[in-house]
């Protein structure tokens, strides 16, 4: 998920997040956390035609891996995190769960 989405569920402002992202980088290595390079973000802004979409920002996102997401709520450390974090976390699991049956029902449509 992007940092402006999360920033948006956790009803912090984006900078908001990702100053604290920073503040606390150690918590969050490559696999938790990347930033777009130039090009993609490029690419992503052309998919939605304006950036008036991104609030006209000038860096690329940032984006977040499940273990990211999970590692968030320890820095944002509020009551709404905590709660936010702990859906999304059920959110994962549901999808993985879904993944896993439409591979068993894939598999016995083959056969």
């Amino acid at each position: 998920m992007f940092d402006a989405d999360l920033a948006t569920l956790y009803a912090v402002q984006t900078k908001v997040l990702v100053r604290a992202v920073k503040r606390n980088i150690d918590r969050f290595p490559e696999d938790f956390m990347f930033q777009l390079t130039q090009a993609e973000f490029r690419n992503l802004r052309c998919q939605f035609g304006t950036s008036s979409q991104w609030g006209g920002r000038r860096f690329p996102p940032f984006a977040f891996t499940e273990q990211g997401i999970a590692m968030l709520s320890s820095v944002l450390n509020s009551p709404r995190a905590i709660r936010v974090n702990i859906e999304i976390m059920r959110a994962f699991v549901r999808l993985r769960r879904v993944s896993h049956l439409m591979r068993i029902w894939s598999a016995s449509c083959r056969n």
